[in-house]
């Protein structure tokens, strides 16, 4: 093992906005402008085409290590959480004006994606769909697009939640197209059994915009809740997601769908003490992003995750205070940006090139 970093970060906001890393240009400079591109492209299956969305600094030339591709977890899509804007600027914004070339891409069923026939028909009339497997197949396609289109041979790479899932496989078996892989809440094996379905899982599941409430703050104190959530922020994030399924917003209340494939696999694998795939296998850096208080993955599960990376140049496990699975879009947001832009920027150390 070379060159590994293990450190937990308790930073403030406030520490940024005093060095100046956040301070807004002079008054007479001008600013920059973002150039926004959406694109449908071909999956590589008859019928399936994948939404893409690109920022940049207008006018910018691409490099590998200045591309990210983000790519989402297991039930909202990629769009409403990476850009969406928080007082007015969204994560994919502020990377971009970094002088980064950001793309997100949604998966097959999620988003703007071409939603599988299956999720058409009543859940239980097929098994589930759209597994790990096929979401790295949906990640592969949007990685060679960027490749093809920037002409370059790497990019780097982020997922968060299951898109750990998605990303870590891809990467494990194409290191050659991936400069450096960053995982935001890693999923891993679960310490406790998963308990078992009373019915059997359907091709996809129905959510609800309370349940998703409910679940963002699961295992927050009272006491922190209130000012966790910058005000306005859940029902932009909500509105915007639930209105990319046409279908099921129209319920009464309004329901997301998101294909089941991913509770199949975690069910079969991490919820049974099984690797889904082998972490051993990742010969790039590594960054992995964790926040104290996600329920979802906890911290035992990044821990374990990071054990198993034995054969990346350096890695690095960055905990975060007070913030949970979407710490991305909550009142710490700027320490994830912070860590974030500090692993992609860095060069690396001249023995590891």
């Amino acid at each position: 093992m070379r060159g590994q970093l293990l450190r937990f970060s308790f930073l403030v906001v406030s520490t940024f906005l005093a060095t100046g890393l956040f301070a807004p240009p002079p008054a007479n400079a001008k600013e920059p402008k973002l150039e926004t591109s959406d694109a449908m492209i071909p999956s590589g299956d008859a019928g399936i085409q994948l939404f893409v969305r690109n920022k940049h600094l207008a006018g910018r030339e691409s490099s590998s290590d200045k591309i990210l591709l983000f790519v989402h977890g297991a039930t909202y899509p990629a769009e409403t959480a990476f850009d969406l804007p928080i007082e007015g600027v969204s994560m994919m914004d502020l990377i971009a004006l970094r002088g980064y070339d950001v793309y997100l891409v949604d998966v097959r069923g999620y988003g703007r994606s071409t939603r599988p026939p299956e999720m058409s028909q009543p859940p239980e009339a097929n098994k589930p769909i759209v597994s790990t497997k096929v979401a790295a197949h949906d990640l592969g396609a949007a990685v060679d697009y960027i490749l093809h289109k920037r002409k370059v041979s790497k990019i780097n790479l982020m997922g968060w939640s299951w898109g750990t899932s998605i990303a870590g496989s891809y990467t494990s078996e194409h290191n050659d197209k991936i400069e450096k892989l960053v995982l935001y809440a890693p999923q891993w094996i679960r310490n406790e059994q998963a308990t078992p379905n009373a019915t059997p899982l359907g091709a996809y599941r129905l959510v609800s915009k309370d349940s998703a409430r409910a679940r963002w703050l699961k295992g927050v104190t009272e006491d922190k809740q209130a000012d966790l959530i910058p005000p306005g922020v859940f029902e932009a994030w909500a509105t915007a997601t639930w209105a990319t399924d046409r279908e099921a917003s129209k319920q009464n209340p309004p329901m997301l769908r998101a294909p089941n494939g991913v509770m199949e696999d975690s069910a079969n694998t991490y919820g049974a003490g099984k690797a889904l795939y082998d972490p051993g296998k990742i010969t790039v850096p590594t960054l992995l992003l964790h926040a104290e208080w996600d329920a979802d993955l906890p911290s035992y599960q990044a821990q374990n995750y990071f054990a198993q990376l034995k054969n990346t140049p350096y890695k690095r496990l960055i905990e975060l205070s007070e913030g949970t699975h979407t710490v991305m879009m909550e009142k710490n947001r700027m320490q994830f940006f912070h860590e974030l832009m500090g692993f992609l920027d860095e060069e690396r150390p001249r023995a590891l090139k």
